[in-house]
């Protein structure tokens, strides 16, 4: 099970086998049936996860019942809810697993202590915050001055393997847009 996680640390970082045994050996496994949670809206999120197999997602429901994805986590991505997390605040957000999920589970003091123990754990979780600051701000820009026609575009182009294992009405939420406009957008595709 930590063949996949210690194939993706060797990939992104240089640490020796003791420090990898220490990382692996603060993790949690844990297995999460399909449909079942991580983290509801309204509890403190209690851990860093890094997804093993299978996909999770982050997102929140609004009053009216409406779901609003803010990310798609597959195999070999992290998820969680970082101010939740750090400021032990109640979380806005639902993470649930898509699919039969295997993740692996860090509290916030173990991840600490890793940082403390692993400089190049904490280069890499920096690499990681920037990454997902670009992404976000990437997101936002997309959201207020794309089209849905280039909204859909950029998704299909940047998460074509999540396209492929999600529905589309998820996919019309993570976008922001109606799943009757999606299916007029992929309709015309086809067409032309």
């Amino acid at each position: 099970m930590f063949s996949a996680f210690e194939d993706y640390i060797n990939s992104q970082i240089r640490v020796s086998s003791s420090e990898l045994e220490l990382i692996c050996g603060k993790a949690i496994k844990q297995r999460i049936r399909r449909k079942h949670f991580l983290l509801q809206a309204g509890e403190v999120c209690r851990h860093k996860v890094f997804v093993l197999s299978g996909m999770l997602r982050m997102y929140s429901i609004k009053a009216d019942g409406s779901e609003h994805i803010m990310q798609f986590s597959p195999e070999n991505n992290w998820c969680t809810d970082p101010e939740s997390l750090n400021d032990g605040i109640p979380s806005k957000y639902n993470i649930d697993a898509l699919e039969d999920s295997e993740v692996l589970l860090w509290t916030k003091s173990d991840f600490s202590l890793l940082w403390e123990e692993i400089p190049q754990l904490r280069a890499l979780t920096e690499k990681l915050i920037t990454n997902n600051l670009h992404a976000s701000r990437q997101r936002i820009l997309t959201a207020i001055s794309a089209t849905a026609e280039e909204k859909y575009d950029d998704f299909i182009q940047t998460q074509a393997d999540v396209f492929a294992r999600v529905p589309l009405h998820m996919v019309a939420s993570y976008l922001g847009v109606s799943r009757e406009t999606l299916s007029r957008i992929r309709h015309a595709q086809v067409k032309g």
